[in-house]
């Protein structure tokens, strides 16, 4: 294709809440991080975001609102708009499925599959799930309930159109063998393999009697199609697919990415991929599954009561220190805890202390050293060599990082860059330099390299942080456009003589006791109630916990292992079997564990846990358990967190 490399990254498009919070804003800010960075290297970029505004759910709260379903979502939609130009989510199309040039493409998708014999008609009479706006079997629920949300089911039956999900399963599971980035990460392949491929699929629902709120099927008007084939297709719909206008989506599908939070990825890599083969189209290059943002180990959630409001964020810090934190300080595929001193330590640590300090030094010793204006470099030493170098090898770090996803690394090279100048000045004394003539020459040559340090920064952080380059360049005195692109990192490409300029402090270092007494202030507490008297002989202080020695400690052989399968146990509401892999040379072991009213058995295929290892094996319901994994609860026992380890651990790893 003439012209430039084209590049198509997608969110999914957003169930319209009234209650929008920071998690909703992790993908769409990982999504528009990576198109900014695409579009920085050169890529002709096309970002697509939207809202899915069909369905039961929606019909019903409008009518508890006294208010037509498309007023109700036209309402939310310019909510959900204003965040994202708040946090910067810089996006080329924004489809909504009430679009007319949604709905139409959609009934041509649905008379077409229906005319080549892969959608017919029947009755459907099954259980369904309002909130997560899916059906499921007798067999795949939990405890009576969705096995997605854990809410409640309705029973329906009535007359449906069916799609062939089932002709196609053996073709999905061989092409997901064979093209093995179609599924990242690794873990989410294995799951979709096991947990609902192999077991068998079932031929899918597509169209309910009972909703009106949504699109018609046009050629059978008392059926409406159901909300997920209507809802997937927007990533070829917005691009003019059916259309008299395909340019769009001749120019850039298949997508290169599709990102989707984790509890979606089946709809996206089963569904969604058996529609555009059955079309006769191509797949996405790669569906992308992140983790949750949770807060104290839960998923956020209206219901909950534990949302964080990333407009009050946004307004308090600036959207570029809230964009930072939710891409530093996760690996990105894994869920992230979110907490509000982690927030702000990161702030003052990375932020302010680091960056913002560094910027401010050097644009003030130059101030006073140089009349403002940045000095030609004169001999370099071996030392300038070194930082030098770093600056330039740091660019293709981040790009290699980037293009991986991982967003989390890509910062930590740049901030490596960050560390390595703040040492730079505390090494060579930029004060006592400017004590003497001789020091003065001296002077030249690290402040030059200083203020290009942070020119190539300011250039590597703009996808991540948009607004604040501009800032940095203006102290600097860059003016030369050029020198804010991709092409100029090489050190060297920014002249002396730029005038500096000091400004603001970038980001204000942050009293983090106050700010969490103002912005998380304690919650009222009822008055303890008196404690009732008790005779002296009945009191008792509690005991200290008993002390082992390190000889009785080192008897417990802890190691990490890695979830290979996990199902739930028959007859019980607790447990999960799991099967564990340890190292290489080590057999697999199968152990019960009683975390199932917290973990669905797919969020655990793939990840690592700790084991205790060497505990003596017993049955559990049958089942032979070799060992059990380490997780931390609070005192009622109403939350639990499994144990594991930073990074990706060898598996079968000692932990000492």
């Amino acid at each position: 294709m003439p012209g430039k490399e084209t590049f198509y990254i997608t969110t999914p498009i957003y169930y319209p809440s009234d209650n929008l919070h920071i998690g909703h804003a992790y993908c769409s800010t990982a999504a528009d991080t990576m198109a900014r960075f695409k579009k920085q290297q050169g890529f002709d970029t096309y970002f697509l975001t939207g809202t899915d505004e069909h369905g039961q759910k929606i019909e019903r709260k409008a009518m508890e609102k006294g208010v037509t379903p498309q007023a109700y979502v036209d309402e939310i939609v310019r909510g959900i708009k204003e965040l994202w130009k708040l946090m910067d989510v810089d996006y080329d199309d924004f489809i909504r499925t009430s679009d007319e040039r949604h709905v139409k493409a959609v009934q041509k998708i649905f008379r077409k599959l229906y005319e080549q014999g892969d959608i017919y008609k029947g009755t459907y009479e099954g259980w369904y799930c309002t909130p997560c706006e899916s059906f499921f079997t007798e067999l795949q629920l939990k405890d009576g309930c969705c096995p997605d949300c854990g809410r409640p089911v309705e029973k329906t039956n009535e007359e449906a159109y069916f799609f062939r999900l089932s002709k196609y399963q053996d073709w999905l599971i061989d092409y997901i063998q064979t093209h093995p980035d179609f599924i990242q990460p690794k873990s989410r392949q294995n799951e979709m393999l096991n947990n609902f491929l192999r077991p068998g699929l079932q031929d899918l629902c597509v169209s309910r009697t009972s909703i009106k709120w949504g699109v018609p099927v046009d050629f059978d008007s008392a059926h409406t199609v159901y909300v997920w084939l209507d809802a997937l297709t927007n990533y070829i719909t917005a691009l003019g697919y059916t259309s008299d206008d395909p340019s769009l989506y001749e120019k850039y599908w298949p997508a290169d990415i599709h990102l989707v939070g984790k509890e979606i990825v089946r709809f996206h890599t089963i569904i969604w991929p058996i529609i555009l083969h059955a079309l006769g189209l191509e797949l996405p290059k790669q569906v992308f599954g992140h983790g949750w943002l949770v807060l104290s180990g839960v998923k956020m959630s209206k219901s909950l009561g534990n949302v964080v409001d990333p407009v009050v964020l946004c307004n308090r810090y600036g959207s570029d220190a809230i964009r930072y934190f939710l891409m530093r300080e996760m690996p990105f595929g894994s869920d992230g805890q979110f907490s509000y001193e982690a927030l702000l330590t990161r702030m003052n640590a990375d932020l302010a202390n680091d960056l913002g300090n560094l910027v401010s030094r050097t644009v003030a010793m130059v101030q006073k050293s140089f009349d403002g204006v940045v000095p030609a470099p004169l001999e370099y030493t071996d030392g300038d060599r070194a930082l030098i170098a770093l600056a330039n090898q740091t660019p293709d770090l981040v790009s290699l990082h980037m293009d991986g996803l991982q967003f989390s690394t890509a910062l930590q090279d740049i901030w490596k860059l960050v560390g390595e100048c703040n040492r730079y000045i505390d090494q060579n004394t930029p004060w006592v330099l400017a004590r003497s003539e001789e020091g003065r020459e001296r002077l030249r040559t690290v402040l030059y390299i200083l203020c290009e340090c942070i020119r190539m920064v300011a250039v590597l952080i703009q996808p991540t942080m948009p607004r604040t380059p501009a800032r940095i360049f203006e102290q600097l005195g860059v003016t030369d456009e050029n020198l804010t692109q991709w092409p100029s990192l090489h050190f060297g490409a920014m002249p002396a003589g730029g005038k500096t300029q000091k400004g603001e402090t970038l980001f204000p270092r942050i009293d983090i006791k106050k700010e969490l007494a103002d912005i998380v202030p304690d919650a009222p507490k009822a008055p303890p109630k008196p404690a009732e008297a008790k005779p002296a002989a009945l009191k008792a202080e509690k005991p200290a916990e008993e002390c082992i020695s390190i000889d009785e400690f080192d008897r417990v052989k802890l190691r990490v292992a890695r979830v290979l399968t996990a199902e739930r146990v028959e007859g019980s509401d607790k447990l999960l079997k799991l099967t564990l892999r340890l190292g290489p040379n080590d057999p697999e072991r199968t152990v019960a564990s009683g975390i199932a009213k917290f973990y669905a058995p797919q969020d655990l295929v793939g990840r690592q846990v700790v084991l205790v290892a060497n505990l003596k094996p017993a049955k559990l319901r049958g089942i032979r358990s070799e060992g059990m994994i380490l997780c931390a609860s609070d005192a009622d026992d109403q939350r639990l967190t499994l144990v594991t380890v930073a990074g990706d651990m060898e598996d079968g790893a000692y932990i000492r």
